[in-house]
């Protein structure tokens, strides 16, 4: 007989789990859809190279007001009742969604639009990020939060794997219905998250604002499990950015238009998807640290084999490859952060991880862009991937603590 997993046994985390889910399948929808629309807009007056620097562009809107205001919102999220900060984003989200569906429906969504939206969603998800991964090990007892932290992987790997071709195919029926279909989900995340109930506040900090972001930043930066572990990823992702340039592959090289990008978006989330699927039923207890540098390798690997590829087929498997190699180091280093991390200080921990995280994903579609446009689509992919297997190498060496890891120690707090 089928019994839940633990963690989702727990009224509340059950409503986060949704929350999450659907809001990642929201989200999504907007990712694929507004990449498609912004380089489909400039292919129309530009060359293929031009048109992938605008992707670029895109990255850098969402990343600046994540920059400005990642490290506030963590210093926010660990003195207020981290519920509220995540229904205002997911209330900004909706207002986004929604004015891009009026647009539509309209007929004309300028280049502008699309540039100040995604901006918009940088705020949201600057203060959603760190609100969401600090309440979500206070939902569950903390000898459940490794199977918390794959569970949270799997609805939002589940929902990157739904928004994505839902995301296409909705596009193809009409440009609004997307977006309108986006605002209705998040409308739902909205939902979910008023149903959870409170949860206790750490206690009240003596400290100054600004004492306590310097505070937050001086943990990360002298805790070197957490900091190699943030850094990796930055860096690594940063230069793997191959998905940057998914809308340039499938109008431009592989042929296969926006019905193809759905699929091409998707796969990386299928392969992650499987991958958390069997560490929450299977965790991985031994050799962490050695396991999460090989599966950044592979992804690196598996970049530049989507890159070289011409064959619809094999960039879809390369990709499913890359996305499981990602979720297995992903699932390594949030645990190592969340069970390394006080909860008094995980709000501040969450935003310099999640601007880490931001920088690598946003920053790493402006780094795409750029190489793009002066180097090529093709050459920028395979370059990048290229680069991410060195950074692996580089930080095995670097941080030695977290290459010799072998198992998740829960560091137990000292009493008072």
């Amino acid at each position: 007989m089928f019994t839940l997993p633990a963690p989702l046994q727990i009224r509340d985390y059950r409503a986060f789990w949704v929350s999450r889910f659907l809001a990642t399948v929201a989200g999504m929808m907007l990712v694929i859809v507004i990449g498609w629309q912004v380089y489909d807009l400039a292919r129309a007056t530009m060359s293929r190279d031009d048109a992938a620097f605008l992707l670029g562009m895109i990255g850098l809107a969402q990343f600046l007001p994540l920059f400005c205001l990642a490290l506030v919102v963590g210093v926010i999220a660990d003195r207020m009742d981290r519920r509220y900060i995540a229904r205002a984003a997911v209330a900004l989200e909706i207002m986004c969604a929604a004015v891009l569906g009026g647009l539509a429906l309209r007929g004309d969504v300028p280049l502008v639009a699309l540039f100040v939206v995604a901006a918009l969603l940088g705020v949201a998800r600057a203060f959603q990020g760190p609100s969401m991964a600090a309440l979500a090990p206070n939902l569950v007892p903390r000898p459940l939060l490794p199977q918390a932290i794959a569970l949270n992987s799997i609805s939002w790997q589940s929902g990157a794997v739904i928004g994505p071709p839902l995301g296409a195919y909705l596009y193809a029926v009409s440009p609004a219905t997307p977006y309108l279909v986006a605002a209705v989900l998040f409308s739902a995340t909205f939902v979910c998250l008023m149903i959870i109930r409170p949860v206790p506040l750490p206690p009240p900090s003596v400290l100054t604002p600004w004492r306590s972001l310097k505070e937050g930043i001086s943990y990360v930066r002298h805790n070197r499990v957490v900091l190699g572990a943030i850094s990796l990823d930055l860096f690594a992702v940063l230069l793997g950015g191959a998905t940057a340039m998914l809308p340039v592959y499938a109008r431009d090289v592989l042929m296969v238009g926006v019905e193809g990008l759905g699929p091409l978006r998707a796969a990386p989330a299928v392969g992650a998807a499987i991958t958390a699927l069997i560490l929450a039923t299977r965790p991985l207890r031994r050799h962490v640290g050695p396991v999460m540098f090989a599966c950044v390798a592979v992804f690196g690997v598996a970049t530049v084999v989507f890159g070289l590829s011409t064959s619809f087929p094999l960039s879809i498997a390369a990709l499913v490859v890359l996305g499981a190699a990602d979720m297995m180091s992903v699932f390594v280093r949030g645990s190592l952060i969340q069970l390394h991390t006080p909860d008094d200080m995980r709000g501040r921990v969450s935003s310099v991880s999640g601007l880490f995280i931001s920088a690598s994903n946003e920053l790493g579609e402006l780094e795409s862009g750029l190489a793009a446009r002066y180097i090529g689509a093709v050459p920028a992919v395979v370059a990048g991937g290229i680069g991410a297997v060195i950074v692996t190498l580089l930080w095995a060496w670097r941080f030695p603590e977290l290459r010799k890891a072998d198992r998740f120690d829960v560091p137990v707090p000292k009493p008072a």
